[in-house]
């Protein structure tokens, strides 16, 4: 289920607004862990997000199929875009309601480091059932 949600980053500079899933997803893949020291807690906001301060945002091709971005004053990590199909995985911290957030999934759970874990019953997906299930088909 969709829900429209507003978010911003930790300076303000940049904004994000947009129909998003309430079912929260984390990534724990290393790439994730390097961006934003941990991970990865986001929702999917589709193809449809509103960015505000769009020049406050630097993206990073961070793979041939995907880039991150984040806000050029403060940091914050923004959000993770598909290229292919623009579709926006974006920050679960930058919304105002969080309280209508649920934890769902977790993906790359073979690359989650052994010092933390989280006790949500969750649906799992090692990288290899990622990219089999997600991937682009040529």
């Amino acid at each position: 289920m969709k829900i429209s949600a507003k978010g911003q980053c930790l300076c303000g500079a940049v904004s994000v607004a947009g129909q998003v899933e309430q079912k929260v997803g984390v990534c724990h893949c290393s790439m994730c862990r390097q961006w934003v020291g941990g991970p990865f807690l986001a929702v999917d906001a589709g193809t449809e997000l509103t960015v505000t301060g769009e020049q406050n945002v630097e993206r990073f091709s961070s793979s041939d199929w995907a880039e991150r971005a984040f806000c050029k004053k403060c940091g914050s990590a923004l959000f993770y875009r598909l290229k292919q199909n623009n579709q926006h995985i974006v920050s679960a911290g930058l919304f105002d309601v969080s309280s209508d957030f649920s934890l769902d999934h977790q993906i790359f759970i073979d690359e989650k480091p052994h010092y933390y874990s989280f006790a949500n019953q969750t649906h799992n997906m090692t990288g290899a059932e990622v990219f089999a299930q997600f991937a682009p088909k040529e």
